[in-house]
């Protein structure tokens, strides 16, 4: 019952692949596409690093931290994408929409095409975004859309499927979590070494 339910939605999660791919050459896709590469490896660890640099220049602490954690969540979310795309084999859409080609599993050819699961692009946009959301609530909600808006792109474009922009968002949301927890962990300290202070007072 359960492999039937996983074999069903995979064969949806394929067809609408095969039918938003249709859409890879409207403009309204390159141009959202086009801009979703801000999310790259390349250009989002450079604005990170970046604003980072500006804000201890300027010395803005909510631009600094906000980039610091940005950048470290970027760093980890790549780490994780990266081991999982080297370990699960899945074709991207537009190899399966020009070649016919599809195939997914393990251990299988750990190149561009074949690496389709997770979306880099998604867990960079969603780690960046819920980052500096820590140091901006107010622009917490259009941080995340954005970044939602440029994880679905990447369906229409050929670029993934749907279920790898899911599994991209939870890469980007479970490493600013870890880094979140960091940052938390490392502000408790003093606090700590305080009220043992008190204690022993």
């Amino acid at each position: 019952m359960t492999e039937t339910l996983i074999d069903t939605l995979h064969e949806a999660d394929v067809a609408l692949s095969v039918e938003a791919g249709q859409l890879r050459d409207h403009p309204a896709v390159e141009t959202l596409g086009f801009l979703s590469e801000i999310s790259d490896q390349p250009p989002a660890f450079t604005l990170a690093a970046a604003a980072t640099v500006a804000g201890l220049l300027t010395r803005q602490s909510r631009l600094a931290e906000g980039s610091t954690r940005a950048l470290a969540s970027l760093w980890l979310a790549t780490q994780i994408k990266g081991r999982i795309k080297s370990a699960v084999v899945r074709t991207r859409p537009h190899k399966l929409l020009e070649e016919g080609h599809y195939e997914t599993g393990v251990n299988g050819p750990d190149e561009h095409d074949y690496n389709s699961f997770p979306s880099g692009h998604t867990a960079d946009a969603v780690a960046a975004a819920r980052a500096m959301g820590r140091v901006a609530p107010h622009a917490q909600g259009p941080l995340l859309a954005a970044a939602g808006i440029v994880g679905l792109v990447q369906v229409p474009r050929a670029k993934h499927h749907l279920t790898d922009v899911v599994a991209g968002a939870i890469v980007g949301l479970v490493a600013e979590a870890a880094v979140d927890a960091v940052f938390k962990a490392v502000r408790a300290r003093p606090r700590l070494r305080v009220a043992l202070r008190r204690d022993e007072d």
